[in-house]
Order: C-alpha cells, then structure tokens, then sequence
C-alpha cells in the first residue's frame, strides 16, 4: 500500500508551508525505507496485508449474494440510546434506523412529515397564531399522526405519547437536549388517538419542526418513579435495557446490544410503512479509523457512513484513489461544523484578543486543501455558506500570524527565550487541547494545529480521551482546562440556542441538559436568538441570523476550522441510500435502503 507515499505527496504539493511537525515527515520518509516503522499513516497496513487470508475464508459468492445483512462501521459508539438526552452525532445516528421523529428535512433539505401525516403550516390551517392575553401571542399547532403507527411490541403510537414526551422533556430534572425543545410548548391537548394541538408560548418559526416521540406505556412508569435529577436517565430502558420490544416505532428495532462493541436491529413487525429491505443491519464499533478502514477493504463491513463517525476524508479520498471502482464514494458537502471550544474560564483563553490572535495564527485554507483536496471550505461563523441565513458580513480571521502576535503583545504576552510567549508574571502562553481519540485525522490536524500556534508563540499540548468520555462527560461538565475539537451537526434552519443560548448551559441543576458546552452567556446573541425563533418574516429573520453571526466572530467563543464534507463509502449493490448533509440522517428513511 502507498499510503505513506500518497500522505507525504499531499504535504509537499506545491502552496504556503503547512507547518507540519518535522518529526512527522521524518517519520513518514523512513517508513517508505523501514517497514516496521509505522507512522500514523501507515497503520492501516497490517489489516492490508492479512487481506490474502481473508479473501480464502470469505464466504463464497452465492453465499453473498443475498445481502441480507448490512453491517455499518462506525468509529464512535454512543454513551446512550435515549432520543431525547445527550446531543450526540453517534447517538442521533443509531436511534434514526429505530425511531422515528414526527417530522424531519429530507435530502433536498425540505421539512416534511415521518410520523404525521400532513405537515402543519399556516397554510394548511394546522398552525394558527393565538392569543394570550395581555398582549402576548402564541401558536397552536395541531400534529396528526398517522393511524398506523405501533411500537415495537404491538401498541399502538397515540397523541398520549405526544403528550408524555412534551411532559418529560419540560422536566428540567430529564437532561432533555433535544435539537427542537419540547419546552417550546406551554399545554398539549390530546383530541383523539390520532391527534393533539400543541399550544406554544409564543410565536415560533420552528413551529412545525418536533423530534421523536416517547412510548409512555414502556417509559411512563420508569419516569413516575423518577424524583431527582438525574434519575429518569439511569433508569430509562432506552440505556438500561435497549432490546426492551416497546421502545420502538421505526422500520426497525434494536435485537442485540453490546456496549461498546455493536448494536444490531432487525424489522419491526408492527412497522406499516415501506418494506425494511434487510433481515439484519449492524453498526460495529471500530474505534481506530485506520482498523476501519482495514476492515471495511477486507469486507468484514460493508460501508461507512459519513456524519462524522466513520472514516475521516483523506482516507476516503485514498480509498478511492486506490480502490475506485470497488465502492461507491460519495462526498457530500454538509452543515456539520468542525471546530474547537474554549474553556471560557481559563485565565489564559479568557482575553478575547488571545482567542482572535489564535485564529489568526492558523493558516486553515492551506491545511484544508493539503488535507482534504479544498473539499471542506475554511469556516468563518458555526453558519455555512450553504445555509439559507448565511451573511457574509461578519468578521473573518484570515492566515495573519505578524496580526496574531500584535495582538498577543496588547494583551500582555511577548515572546521568552524559548519563542514561547510570556505575561509580566512569567506565565507561559500555554494551554491542553483535546479530541477524540483514535480519529487519526483529527490527532495529525492537533500536532498541524499545534505547530502553527507554536510558530507564533502559543505552546499547546495534547491529551485525548475516547469519545464516549468527551461526549459523555468532559464537554458537558466542562471539566476540559484549554481546549475541546469536535463537530456539532445542525439542521438546515436550526436555531443556534441548543448550542449557544444561555439558557442552554449544561449545569448539575439541569441535569446537564442542553449543548451549551463553551457556557457562552451574551445578551445580545440571546435576543438575537429570540428574534430568530419567533420571526415569521423571512427576510427579518435573515437580518436576525446576521446579527447572531457577527456577535460570534466578535467574541470568538470557539476556533473555527472547517465544514465537513461528508464522506460516505456505500457497496455498489446497496440502492436507495441518500446522503443528507444535514443533522437529519440518510438513516431516518433506511426503510428505503436495499440490495440490488
């Protein structure tokens, strides 16, 4: 395998210097002479090389040709099921082949119904405004459900599900973190089986945008039991007892469930929808992205799914290049936002000119295009350019390293003997970043990342952690000293609240609920978060978003990177499967996904 070849090619194209750790390059020249120097680039040359045994004990061809079983590699595993609790992209992920949102954005990032049966709109007269009294206003949106709908043991879905999820998720005491918040809703009104009004406090454009919905038949009695914070997430069975029939009401649900390992799903017998087109799909959890790879050439998996959670870009982009008309590749440009959190409380980070200034030591343009073949463009705001509320007139922090030191020097810090910065007390310049360990392309952007900074007298270490660590505990206690790199996916007109609403700081008296990991608290981000989710206006609502931008690159709560390019690797015979390249998944509409 060329892999050390391709990698060292791609740093040494023609462009500005990448600053890429000598160390690394040395390391990678010398495994091009000593095979049993093994840099991060060449780890996936052992699983290669078995690949001549595993071809003579691969089942034979007709054996084959059914596929009936789907299995999905995934680099992360998720630290639990519940729909509602946790914002996890891996998470999001499993639970889209098992349960279903009442509506969600489809490939052509169009609104539409799962679960209900007409999309409410002012049009259609399912969404009114109403009003409170005293000068207020509010909504009332009406959610038809379909009338087929059943859980995975038989019971029928119902409005009193609609009700009990609304009931739990206004709950402080739930941990809910849900992209669209039940506490949006004041009362919820059950008409019938099949149908509720949902009486929102105010007037909202995501009105008509409701995530999954609870069987309270299966959970109402774990969550009556549950009277502290914290309590109805240890005991829901959603983590402590997934195979539970009952928990489902997607095209499939969860048969086998090894933590840590893999999850299996198998057809609902009570879905009324389309068909499932396999018998079995797996998500086998291959933590190393270089074991992934090696396992998907060998065929021990049979695709990798983009959404961050499989295999990072370049390897793709060497697998197809080596490999191209083994698979289907498809890269597809996505919302999912690659960037780092600062620890708003670390005396180091808490000057905004040191947070501008280690932006601008970052040369990101060159890093994407070595990295990524310009795939993933260079992020100015957590709001791609692909979005619809997109404004270009915010602040951009363009490769200025002569800018980052100025502005290091007003803010007290000077260069040591070292070429490290110190303050008038002699403190260094210097802080932890974090990732997720085991994604080898994130760990080479740190050491890419930690180079530059260092060559404008910022020192940065390193110390990963597994992502169900990070995710689980490290980014919502904010108990991370510097720095945190990660993605957050989005839905196409989301509202950035769930992320940067003060309201939705992640504390122990919530019960660590919402995504707020970086605690950003600004007034002016909050009214423009108001204005954004009550606004019916379309152009008004732009405006809103433009100010919310510029309040963000004003005060750079986080280090912008890049917006991903989803890579998706699918089997030439799986047909039906539609990258969305938004926060709603391919895999909410799997029912539609078979072997051709």
């Amino acid at each position: 395998m060329a892999g050390s070849r391709l990698y060292t090619a791609a740093l040494l194209t023609a462009g500005p210097p990448l600053c890429f750790p000598p160390n690394l390059l040395a390391l990678n020249a010398i495994a091009q002479r000593d095979p049993f120097v093994m840099p991060l680039r060449l780890a996936p040359v052992l699983g290669l090389a078995t690949l001549g045994l595993a071809a003579l004990l691969a089942p034979t061809a007709p054996a084959l040709a059914a596929h009936d079983t789907l299995t999905i590699g995934i680099a992360q595993f998720p630290s639990s099921l519940h729909p509602d609790i946790d914002a996890e992209v891996v998470k999001k992920y499993a639970d889209a082949f098992a349960i279903r949102q009442v509506t969600a954005f489809d490939k052509d990032w169009k609104n539409a119904c799962l679960i209900c049966a007409e999309l409410p709109t002012m049009e259609n007269g399912l969404a009114k405004v109403e009003d409170l009294g005293g000068g207020k206003q509010g909504m009332a949106v009406t959610i038809k459900l379909k009338p087929d709908l059943k859980w995975s043991d038989g019971v029928p879905v119902t409005a009193k599900d609609l009700a009990f999820t609304w009931k739990v998720g206004s709950d402080p005491n739930s941990g809910f973190s849900n992209v669209n918040p039940w506490t949006r809703a004041t009362k919820v009104d059950v008409v019938d089986d099949h149908t509720a009004v949902i009486h929102l406090g105010s007037v909202m454009t995501s009105y008509n945008q409701w995530d999954e919905i609870l069987p309270e038949h299966v959970e109402g009695p774990i969550y009556a039991k549950a009277t502290g914070a914290g309590d109805y997430l240890k005991a829901t069975l959603y983590n402590r007892a997934p195979t539970t029939a009952g928990l489902y009401d997607g095209p499939y649900m969860i048969t086998d469930y090894q933590s840590g390992a893999q999850i299996v799903f198998e057809p609902n017998p009570y879905w009324a929808g389309p068909k499932p087109g396999f018998k079995r799909i797996v998500l086998k959890h291959i933590e190393n992205t270089a074991a992934l790879q090696a396992n998907l050439l060998s065929g021990d998996v049979d695709m990798v799914a983009g959404e961050g959670i499989g295999l990072t870009i370049d390897q793709v982009l060497d697998l197809k290049k080596q490999h191209p008309d083994q698979f289907t590749y498809v890269f597809k440009p996505s919302l999912t936002y690659e960037h780092i959190d600062i620890q708003k409380d670390n005396p180091v980070l808490k000057d905004v000119r040191v947070r501008q200034a280690l932006v601008y030591a970052l040369d990101r343009k060159t890093l994407t295009e070595k990295l990524f073949q310009g795939l993933q463009p260079v992020a100015a705001t957590w709001v791609n350019p692909l979005n619809p509320n997109y404004t270009k007139d915010t602040a951009e922090y363009p490769y200025n390293p002569a800018k980052a030191k100025s502005l290091l020097k007003d803010a007290g810090w000077t260069p040591g003997p070292d070429g490290i910065c110190r303050n008038a007390a002699g403190d260094r310049l210097s802080f932890e970043l974090s990732t997720t360990a085991g994604n080898r392309l994130r760990e080479l952007v740190e050491q890419v990342l930690q180079s530059q900074w260092k060559a404008s007298c910022v020192e940065m270490t390193i110390k990963n952690e597994p992502p169900r660590t990070i995710f689980g505990e490290t980014l919502k206690k904010r108990t991370y000293p510097g720095m945190v790199m990660y993605g957050w996916s989005s839905n196409v007109t989301e509202s950035p609240r769930r992320t940067l609403g003060s309201d939705q700081i992640p504390t122990e008296q919530n019960n660590y609920g919402g995504a707020n990991y970086i605690a950003f608290s600004n007034p002016d981000m909050d009214a423009a978060i108001g204005r954004i989710e009550s606004e019916l206006d379309p152009a008004k609502q732009k405006a809103d978003w433009a100010i919310a931008q510029k309040v963000y690159a004003d005060q750079m709560p986080v280090v912008p990177l890049f917006f991903r390019a989803e890579p998706h690797i699918v089997p030439k015979w799986l047909k039906g499967y539609e990258p969305t390249g938004h926060g709603d998944f391919a895999a909410m509409r799997s029912e539609n996904w078979h072997a051709e």
